[in-house]
């Protein structure tokens, strides 16, 4: 095989498993370690993957770049797994914190809609579509505007959050790494994000399995034995593993 027919194979299996190894990647190949480490550092300097130690793992910067609607598509399919099992979980007249993010907006359309909720949300898009419903209640925190992603955050949003407290918080991230830590991709919304872990009884994180493992931009906090992960069961078991350690319950879909 070729170079570039190998870099191609590294590729595709990266879309299918989210990680590869490089002692996994030498054997399969039959080449050096070096070797594999030369092409991830091409790779990785095509923006096509991020190396991580011992391997890599797929790159999300084509994923960063797209729209809301876009996103929408992405891994949907593992997305309405967890949509359906986080929307099992809220209650009647439960009062919900929402941030903005695909997942999430995929939770709110799971929920029946007799339902009676009150909702809090920083997404525009989920605020929307939430108030067509006459049984929700629903807050929009106001501040300035992210017109892609269609969320707000800033010193407004935050301070208005403080007058509320909810029964449960779902918060959809950009990246949860093997020590329990979650981050986003975007700073200007991580502060409100930390903020919304104090409001509510209950933290649900819910995040795809291509989350696991990654570390976005922005830290947003380390979960803890009170906190829930809701992701898919393509997570692999050395990651699940050790996110186990970090928090409260790993729920797989």
């Amino acid at each position: 095989m070729d170079i570039d027919a190998r870099k191609q194979k590294i590729l595709e299996i990266l879309n299918k498993n989210g990680k590869v190894k490089v002692g996994e990647l030498a054997a399969m190949f039959d080449i050096s370690v070096v070797s594999v480490r030369i092409d991830l550092a091409d790779l990785e300097s095509k923006g096509l993957l991020s190396r991580i130690h011992g391997g890599a793992i797929s790159s999300y910067k084509p994923y960063y770049n797209m729209n809301l609607t876009q996103r929408l598509s992405t891994n949907q399919e593992q997305k309405t797994r967890i949509a359906e099992k986080v929307a099992g979980m809220i209650e009647e007249n439960d009062i919900v914190i929402l941030n903005a993010g695909t997942t999430n907006l995929l939770i709110l359309r799971n929920i029946p809609v007799r339902m009676n909720l009150s909702i809090v949300t920083n997404s525009i898009a989920i605020a929307l579509e939430a108030a067509a419903n006459p049984n929700f209640n629903v807050v929009l925190l106001t501040g300035y505007v992210n017109p892609k992603y269609q969320f707000t955050y800033g010193d407004e949003a935050n301070n208005q959050l403080e007058r509320y407290h909810a029964d449960k918080l779902i918060l959809s991230v950009d990246g949860i790494n093997t020590d329990g830590v979650i981050s986003t991709y975007y700073n200007t919304e991580a502060e409100l994000d930390r903020r919304m872990m104090s409001h509510a009884n209950k933290n649900i994180v819910a995040a795809d399995y291509t989350k696991i493992g990654r570390t976005a931009f922005a830290e947003i906090a380390a979960l803890t034995g009170e906190d829930m992960i809701v992701t898919n069961r393509e997570v692999p078991e050395e990651d699940l593993s050790a996110i186990r350690k970090c928090v409260g319950e790993v729920v797989l879909t």
